[in-house]
Order: structure tokens, then C-alpha cells, then sequence
């Protein structure tokens, strides 16, 4: 009776497995802070793909990690067609086509100072900041990159005011018309974010003159209505889909957010959230498997379309 009346169900096609690609071959350096989590070279990558696919885990979200000293203010080996994510498409296109490819979409993984965009002046003395209007331009650039390597969706995560209409505007004038845009439309400045800083080598405070966090441009916990405006304006800028990140401390933002549009809405388990679960079953506190799949289910019920968790694998090897 339990069963035959469950009003929510999550399914190995919900969830969307990040992976994070760095140079080399049979190369894997496990991630301390995320437990089962590696930073993986293109060819265990694929490895990783092939088994996602067969679990039925329809698409991967790719980070790219690439060494400090190529790194500059600007990010500017985001722009190589040759970079690490670009062979990683490639590659996973080649062998496991079936198998969805979402690119990030950010520069906080390229720049040497971890902020996700050039810096500029802020005037009066204020130190620095990053330029919106030069970021915008710039994710317009590396969003072609990636649609020419393969990309299936491309996936903004800076929160730059605009960005969502100059990368819709670049994709169209170079002839990806049907890439779709899945946006990070409410990205908080949240703190747990912490691991994926690790994971991605992107730490702040390199520049002493520059903020020592994202507060700048992502958004205020405090704040829901001004997440909802958030959404509204990339919607009207030509949004396809939408992520709220983080996932279980927003689930109030996840729910008006899939209230205020008919437009496939997912959330973001995020690295905290994973690696809580880890570490409290590592100390026999939780049941790790019982106590992600409870975590997932909440998304969904909430109202996700899907949901981007490490546990990816974990979770639909369960299911």
C-alpha cells in the first residue's frame, strides 16, 4: 500500500554526474574532501562516462582543472580550442556518444586570482572587483569554444548580470542555434561550496586588493525575492533551463522558482552537502546510501526536474 500510493520517485534518469577533468593520461588524484570524488584525465573520464551511461544516467557536467602557472587574470585558456574540457568532449563524444555533455561554464577554474571573471578597479580606493560587462563578453567567447568541441548544453555558473543574453547572442551568430543554455539563475554565495574549491583549485586571495569571496555577484542567503528577479531575467534573456545551487538549504528557492515558470528547473547537491553525508557515515553516524537517496528525493519533491549530485553513481547504482 506504501509503495502503490508514493506520490514522488527518482530514477537513474534524473541525476546529472559532475566530473572534473585535469591533464595526463591514467591520471586520477582523489579529491580529500570528497570522498569517492577524483579529478580524473580524458581517458578515465570516459571510463566514468561508459559507466554513468550504463547506470542510465543521462548527461555529465564537466569541470576543467588546469595547472597554476598557466593561469592569468583573464582566464584566457578557456578560450583554447585545445583545452583540457575541450579534449574531454571530444573524446567522451567520440566513445560514448549517448551520454549528455553539459560544459560549465565560468573562469574562476583559469584565473590565477579564483575569481569568475577579470578584474577591474572599483574606484574611490575600493580595491578590486570583477568587470561584469568584460566577463560577459568573454563567457560569449568560451561558450562558442565549447559548442565547437561538442558541447551538448552549455551552463553559465558566474551569476553575471547579462550573461545569459551575450552567450545566447554568440552561440547564435556562430551557428549553434539549438545549444541550449541551462543556467545557474540563483547561485548563492554559500559556504557550501567548500570542497569544490579544493576540487577545482580555484581559492581565493592570490590578489591581496581583490575580495576574498564571491559576495559580489552571488547572491545573499537572506534573499528570496530578489533570487525569483534573478531567475525572471534569465528567462527573459532566452534561458532553456535553470539551476538553483545550493540544493537542501534552498529548497524554498527550488520550489517558487519551479512555481514561477514552467521551465525545466534543476538543483545542485553541492560539494558541502555531499561530503557531510560522507563524513558522518565514515563515522557510523548515517546510513551514506539511505540518508542520499532520502537528500535526492527531497529535490523532486520539491519540484526538480533533475539534480546535479557527486553521489550520481552512488544513487543509481542503488536505484
Amino acid at each position: 500500500m506504501r509503495e502503490m500510493v508514493q506520490e514522488t520517485r527518482l530514477h537513474p534518469s534524473d541525476l546529472i554526474y559532475p566530473l572534473f577533468l585535469h591533464e595526463g593520461v591514467n591520471n586520477e588524484q582523489p579529491i580529500s574532501s570528497l570522498p569517492g570524488v577524483s579529478r580524473l584525465s580524458p581517458d578515465l573520464a570516459l571510463e566514468k562516462a561508459k559507466e554513468a551511461r550504463d547506470l542510465g544516467i543521462p548527461a555529465l557536467l564537466l569541470f576543467g582543472i588546469v595547472p597554476d602557472e598557466i593561469k592569468d587574470g583573464e582566464g584566457s585558456i578557456a578560450f583554447d580550442p585545445n583545452n583540457i574540457v575541450c579534449e574531454g568532449i571530444r573524446q567522451i563524444k567520440q566513445a560514448c556518444p549517448e551520454i549528455g555533455l553539459i560544459a560549465d561554464l565560468c573562469f574562476c577554474e583559469y584565473t590565477d586570482h579564483g575569481h569568475c571573471g577579470p578584474l577591474t578597479s572599483c574606484g574611490n580606493g575600493a580595491g578590486l572587483n570583477v568587470d561584469n560587462e568584460q566577463t560577459c563578453d568573454a563567457l560569449g567567447r568560451q561558450a562558442v569554444v565549447l559548442a565547437e568541441a561538442g558541447a551538448d548544453v552549455i551552463a553559465p555558473s558566474g551569476m553575471m548580470d547579462g550573461m545569459v543574453t551575450a552567450i545566447r547572442d554568440a552561440l547564435d551568430e556562430a551557428g549553434f542555434n539549438h545549444t541550449p543554455v541551462m543556467s545557474y539563475a540563483a547561485k548563492f554565495a554559500s559556504s557550501f561550496y567548500g570542497p569544490f574549491r579544493e576540487a577545482a583549485g580555484c581559492a581565493l586571495g592570490a590578489y591581496a586588493d581583490a575580495p576574498k569571496d564571491r559576495k559580489g555577484y552571488q547572491m545573499n542567503s537572506a534573499n528570496a525575492k530578489e533570487a525569483l528577479r534573478e531567475v525572471e531575467a534569465d528567462i527573459a534573456q532566452g534561458a532553456d533551463m535553470l539551476i538553483v545551487k545550493p540544493g537542501m538549504p534552498y529548497l524554498d528557492i527550488l520550489r517558487q522558482t519551479v512555481d514561477l515558470s514552467d521551465m525545466p528547473v534543476f538543483s545542485y547537491h553541492v560539494s558541502g552537502e555531499y561530503a557531510m553525508l560522507k563524513a558522518a557515515a565514515a563515522k557510523g553516524w548515517l546510513d551514506y546510501q539511505e540518508c542520499l537517496l532520502e537528500s535526492l528525493l527531497a529535490f523532486k519533491r520539491a519540484g526538480a526536474s533533475g539534480i546535479i549530485t557527486y553521489g550520481a553513481l552512488d544513487a543509481a547504482s542503488a536505484l
